[in-house]
Formats: structure tokens, C-alpha cells, sequence
């Protein structure tokens, strides 16, 4: 397994190894003694989620509020631009985010820690994506930052992407932090 670091605490890049020969592949998306021992992953996982997105389609930015929820996240077909935020007023890093492609190619998976926001766009044309999360997903406990938040910056790969009526209404970095306080 490859486990790579990021500029955001605790967020970091897996690869699981993969077992390919003319058959395909095989690898093992989660498994709790290793990913504890190689990533520090020792979070319980109690909810699997999978969402299929068409090209331009762009989820989030979420998280949650008061039940915060951790997420390892991979895609199962096509390709996605991932992003983590770093939303903690608290933090050093706050406003800052982690992106990175992930692919059925690839095979990267993305760890983020409860307390960061999250989205990813689709870049194929369409894409399977799936996530194990540390706690179960409440709707009323749901918030949301802006994709576009200038103050952010996220250096999205698309131009116009499409968004459901709720992610393009949530506020910018420094409205969500003066509700949060």
C-alpha cells in the first residue's frame, strides 16, 4: 500500500496494491489492520455510500456539523477531481484544500478526516464513486462552502459545471466560519 501525505493534516493519498494480470485485476479497497498500521486510519467505518455522476457534474462542497464524518473515498469507473477542505477556524491550514484525480485506473483513494468539507467534479463521462464514512449521514446536520468561493480558490478542471440547487447556495469561506463561531 502507498501512502502519501498532503498539505492538509491528516488527509492523505492511498493506493492499495494492486494484483493485475491478463484477467485484470484485483485489490482489496479497505482493510482495517492495514489501513490502521500503514495510514492510521483507525476511525470505525459505519455507512458505505456510492453515487453515479454524469461529465460536469460537481458535488459539494459538504460536511457535516455537529456529527462530523470521515470519509475514504475512491471511484469505482471514470474520473473525478476530489478536493478536501480545510473549513476549522481553529486551524492553520484553514481555507486551504487538497485535490487530486482518482480514477478506476489509478486506483487512488483520499482519507479525509472528520471536520473537512468535500466535493469532487466528474471528468469522464460518467463515474461511479464510493466512500466509507465514520459516522452516519444525517440531513439536518448537513452544511455546505461554496465551490466557487473565491477566498478558497479551488482550481476546479472544468469551467461550468453542474450543481444541484442546494450546493450552489452555500456561502463563502468567511460567511460559513462567522455562522460556525
Amino acid at each position: 500500500m502507498d501512502v502519501k501525505t498532503t498539505a492538509l493534516p491528516g488527509v492523505l493519498l492511498i493506493r492499495p496494491r494492486v494484483f493485475g494480470d491478463e484477467r485484470g485485476f484485483f485489490l482489496e479497497t479497505f482493510s482495517a489492520e492495514r489501513y490502521r498500521d500503514q495510514a492510521g486510519i483507525d476511525l470505525p467505518f459505519v455507512q458505505d455510500n456510492h453515487s453515479r455522476s454524469r461529465r460536469g457534474i460537481l458535488r459539494g462542497l459538504h460536511f457535516q456539523r455537529a456529527h462530523p464524518q470521515g470519509k475514504l473515498v475512491s471511484v469505482a469507473r471514470g474520473l473525478v477531481y476530489d478536493v478536501a477542505v480545510d473549513i476549522d477556524p481553529d486551524s492553520p491550514t484553514c481555507g486551504r484544500y487538497v485535490g487530486a484525480e482518482l480514477s478506476d485506473a489509478n486506483h487512488w483513494q483520499l482519507w479525509i478526516p472528520p471536520g473537512y468539507a468535500h466535493g469532487f467534479c466528474v471528468l469522464s463521462d460518467e463515474a461511479d464513486f464510493t466512500y466509507k464514512c465514520t459516522d452516519y449521514y444525517r440531513p439536518g446536520d448537513e452544511g455546505g462552502l461554496a465551490w466557487n468561493c473565491p477566498r478558497v480558490a479551488i482550481d476546479w478542471p472544468l469551467d461550468d459545471p453542474q450543481l444541484s440547487v442546494r450546493d450552489s447556495a452555500y456561502p463563502g469561506l468567511d460567511a460559513l466560519l462567522a455562522e460556525r463561531r
